[in-house]
């Protein structure tokens, strides 16, 4: 436990000026980018811009750019860390300044004054800028904040503790801070304590938790009880209504706006992917046919959102009259029901293209927990039986690769651990849900198309 005036509180006190400097650093970065990539942009197409039109163009477009950013958040602690938050949110800025000047020149009729080529070269470099100037301040916040940016301080009374590197525990019986709001001595030594800090967070006894209660409102920064008995239930927030407070248990499936982004991602994705891979599952279709008599596609009923089963569709890999529709059955290394031409497509993961279809008409998405059959099993158990958190996945429509997936998670169910480790990656993936983390799973889901535990 620490002494309340050691170096390494004001270590950590010290976190808010050196985040100050960074934030100033992300905006220094995010101008520089779009200076010199619509710079270079109008020097490859000299003549076509002047430079009184490219200053015109840099005094718009650099305030709109900001103001959304600090708007959007681009500029908050929690950019500070995480790289991939920070360069999600400065493109989605620069994306919007950029359509909303566009739209713009459009109703002025002044888009013919400016080059298209500018823009979209521009707008390409700035995002590739955008990315080496906010990944090395990311780097610095790092080596210079750690992996908690926030300055933050601990407090322990009568709550057994371990020292942390990014945040001071310090004992408040050893170092005499019992909350006392009669003392007026022992209120003035928490003030200074927590002087500079963002945030304090206390653990407590049941007995002592009303008078931390009373004194931490005494405070000018956020401050916060650790609650033992409330981490059974989890809860994500706590709500005020008619005069009761309430624990959010869940806030169900996405909100709004987010289900729209996501389902408008859908869409697009599959209207692109079903023209591109038309040909290849056309020939998988007829390989199929010609191999074994039976239906080209298997339909089996999965567990969908809101546990409300749904008809999946998947290239027929085995054979018609071994094929099993409840699940209960996995399939193994060797399985004598998979054809030849089944054990390629189940091997490559051709056989969930169809899925496309499923993602179309809004069964499925594109990212999300992969769907299970209603009989499935480990270890000779039922999913739900070996782990009550098991309905939760469902909170978010099941998808076509997801976060489990590309940790290497897939192929049969064989152990306990085989369906906790994927339950767990789902549940890791529905409370960081965001466009950007979809967007990096279907990337990285290349990479393990072809796997050892696919057959």
């Amino acid at each position: 436990m620490l002494d309340v005036t050691s170096d390494t509180t004001a270590k950590i006190s010290h976190k808010k000026s050196t985040r100050v400097r960074l934030t100033i650093g992300l905006a220094v970065v995010d101008v520089l980018a779009i200076v010199i990539a619509f710079t270079l942009a109008g020097y490859f197409r000299l003549g076509l811009m002047s430079v009184s039109q490219l200053v015109d163009l840099l005094m718009v477009s650099i305030p709109i750019y900001l103001g959304i950013a600090f708007n959007t958040r681009a500029y908050g602690v929690s950019v500070l860390a995480s790289f991939w938050v920070s360069y999600s949110r400065s493109t989605a800025a620069l994306l919007f300044t950029i359509s909303a000047m566009l739209l713009t020149m459009f109703f002025l009729k002044a888009s013919a004054e400016y080059s298209r080529l500018i823009f979209g070269l521009g707008t390409s470099m700035a995002l590739v800028l955008l990315f080496a100037g906010r990944w090395i301040i990311s780097q610095l916040s790092k080596k210079l904040l750690g992996s908690n940016p926030m300055a933050e301080i601990r407090i322990t009374d009568g709550i057994p503790l371990d020292h942390r590197e990014d945040a001071p525990v310090v004992d408040a019986i050893a170092q005499q801070l019992a909350p006392d709001l009669s003392d007026p001595v022992v209120i003035q030594r928490l003030g200074m304590l927590t002087r500079d800090m963002d945030r304090v967070i206390v653990h407590c006894t049941l007995d002592n938790r009303l008078a931390w209660a009373s004194v931490l409102k005494t405070l000018d920064i956020n401050a916060e009880i650790v609650t033992q008995e409330l981490k059974e239930l989890a809860p994500i927030a706590v709500n005020r209504r008619d005069g009761e407070i309430a624990l959010m248990i869940s806030r169900g499936s996405l909100r709004w706006n987010e289900r729209l982004s996501k389902r408008m991602f859908d869409i697009v994705f599959a209207l692109f992917a079903i023209p591109v891979l038309a040909l290849p599952m056309l020939i998988v279709a007829i390989a199929i046919k010609l191999e074994s008599p039976g239906p080209i596609l298997f339909r089996q009923k999965r567990i969908g959102l809101g546990n409300r089963p749904f008809n999946i569709l998947k290239f027929r890999s085995m054979r018609a009259e071994k094929s099993d529709a409840s699940g209960a059955r996995s399939t193994g290394r060797d399985d004598d029901r998979i054809t030849r031409i089944g054990a390629f497509i189940r091997k490559t993961s051709i056989d969930e293209l169809p899925q496309l279809f499923n993602v179309l008409t809004g069964s499925m998405s594109v990212v999300g927990p992969r769907p299970h059959a209603i009989g499935s099993r480990a270890e000779n158990m039922l999913f739900w039986d070996i782990d009550e958190r098991y309905w939760d996945r469902h909170t978010i429509k099941p998808g076509l690769t997801g976060l489990a997936q590309i940790l290497g998670f897939r192929g049969a169910t064989e152990k306990r651990a085989d369906l906790e480790d994927r339950l767990q990656a789902d549940l890791d993936y529905r409370a960081n849900w965001s466009l950007w983390n979809d967007i990096k799973i279907i990337l990285l889901t290349f990479r393990v198309l072809v796997h050892r535990n696919a057959f």
